[in-house]
């Protein structure tokens, strides 16, 4: 059965995060239901990664099968979204290889926390407002310790179903941008509330109220309740899904065998 790779974008102000949720409104069921009514039949759709309940996601991919080929995927693209509601959208479906695995085969991905130093009426839903001076050296040295250790316990929400909290750290930073004060991370994994777990322990130490050696024991005791609070979701975008050549390559058009129902 042909495999297809899903890319999309959304806003996850209205959404109780990405996966499907009993009671609550997810991304992937509104996909899924869509999807669902354009082809004719259920999809299930297999995404790249869980997103916590109001965070965003810039560039997010899924997979889903389908017993047709898809020839015509830009109109199916344009139709579902003008059925989909504003804070998604579709980008591209593409057909892969029928063993590629869009949470699997992701190398790596990245995250973006964006925090607003002056209060800024425009940045209410994409930023969070940090008042008072923050010594953003401190806040990098620390983020620098994150690359010498796998485990993340300490940063992870607690009871959650996952075999390790064992992570590969790859990028760690803050940066300026459009005047806003960036955190940058990139892993080949993430637990949930890892990351804003992560930000919210930096600003502690960037406001002065912890020591690069107390951040480091932090990590070290593997406890939750020893790192600092998270910060909020709004301000957390999922920037960048990272999957080898064979998998963002579209094999449909090139399949001298498709023959094209839709």
């Amino acid at each position: 059965m042909p495999r297809y790779f899903i890319h999309i974008a959304y806003n996850g102000a209205r959404y109780h995060g990405y996966q499907i949720q009993l009671h609550s409104a997810s991304v992937q069921q509104t996909l899924e239901q869509c999807l669902s009514l354009k082809l004719g039949q259920p999809i299930a759709i297999t995404g790249c990664g869980r997103t916590d309940t109001g965070v965003h996601a810039r560039n997010y991919y899924a997979h889903f099968d389908f017993e047709k080929p898809i020839a015509d995927s830009e109109r199916i693209v344009h139709q579902l979204n003008a059925f989909l509601p504003d804070d998604i959208v579709v980008y591209r479906i593409w057909e892969v290889p029928s063993e590629a695995h869009a949470r699997f085969d992701a190398l790596s991905r990245t995250y973006h926390y964006y925090i607003s130093r002056t209060k800024n009426p425009f940045h209410t839903h994409d930023a969070f407002y940090v008042y008072g001076e923050l010594d953003i050296h401190k806040m990098q040295e620390a983020a620098n310790l994150l690359f010498e250790y796998e485990d993340f316990t300490s940063f992870s929400k607690v009871h959650t179903q996952v075999k390790t909290n064992n992570c590969k750290i790859m990028e760690a930073r803050w940066f300026e941008q459009d005047g806003l004060l960036v955190f940058r991370i990139k892993a080949d994994r993430f637990l949930r509330n890892m990351v804003r777990a992560i930000v919210g322990t930096l600003l502690e130490i960037g406001k002065g109220r912890m020591t690069l050696d107390e951040f480091r024991a932090v990590i070290e005791r593997k406890d939750r309740c020893e790192a600092g609070t998270s910060v909020p979701a709004h301000a957390l975008f999922l920037e960048t899904v990272e999957y080898p050549d064979t998998i963002l390559y579209d094999t449909c058009y090139n399949n001298p065998n498709t023959n094209p129902i839709i």
